[in-house]
């Protein structure tokens, strides 16, 4: 049976590889002089995201410093349930270095391409075009085992609903940034999920 300073631990481990990480490459891919327009995103992307993602880390980092302080939204979750979420949140974590190392200096942390962007096709974008997103899902699914908590589940669901509905713009700025070459990438590729792959022509 795991315990919750186990968990409390692991919850740390996790947030202390991936925040550094991502603060990493986020500061590695800025251009000196270069400003992104998000006005794309729309008012309520830019009044609520962002705001919902401090919530959520809030609600985690109270927890792992003293459940107490987040025993208002307890949730009542098996052990053998929340030892899932440790190998969820393993995997997210695992899945979010993957992606950093392959977006490189493309990343950005709204819907506009870098001046200097490139189509990124390699690593975990070989089969999907949002795994970054992906790995906030399975992050949000393995944070809410672990503290057992619904408020971190319902900012981790906004939060997922928000990017969910992002996409659609991001996909249309990429589309303008790279033409035809992203709408072959885009048949190719599943969103969040690797597409179904078709047996060759004449296999069952």
């Amino acid at each position: 049976m795991i315990d919750e300073s186990t968990l409390r631990a692991l919850l740390a481990v996790q947030l202390v590889i991936g925040l550094p990480a991502e603060a990493y490459f986020r500061l590695r891919s800025r251009v000196p002089g270069e400003r992104l327009n998000r006005t794309p995103e729309g008012w309520l992307m830019l009044a609520t995201l962002r705001p919902l993602l401090v919530a959520r880390l809030g609600a985690i980092l109270a927890f792992i410093v003293n459940p107490r302080w987040m025993a208002w939204s307890a949730l009542s979750v098996p052990p053998w349930l929340r030892g899932v979420g440790i190998c969820l949140g393993v995997s997210a974590t695992g899945l979010l270095l993957w992606v950093l190392c392959s977006l490189g200096r493309n990343l950005t942390d709204t819907v506009v391409c870098r001046s200097q962007a490139v189509l990124i096709q390699h690593g975990p974008y070989r089969w999907v075009r949002h795994p970054l997103y992906l790995s906030f899902g399975i992050a949000a699914v393995a944070d809410t085992l672990m503290t057992a908590n619904w408020f971190v589940a319902a900012t981790g669901a906004a939060v997922l609903f928000l990017l969910v509905l992002r996409t659609r713009v991001e996909e249309r700025c990429l589309v303008e940034r790279f033409g035809e070459a992203y709408r072959a990438y885009c048949r190719s590729t599943g969103r969040f999920l690797p597409r179904r792959i078709r047996a060759p022509e004449g296999r069952p």
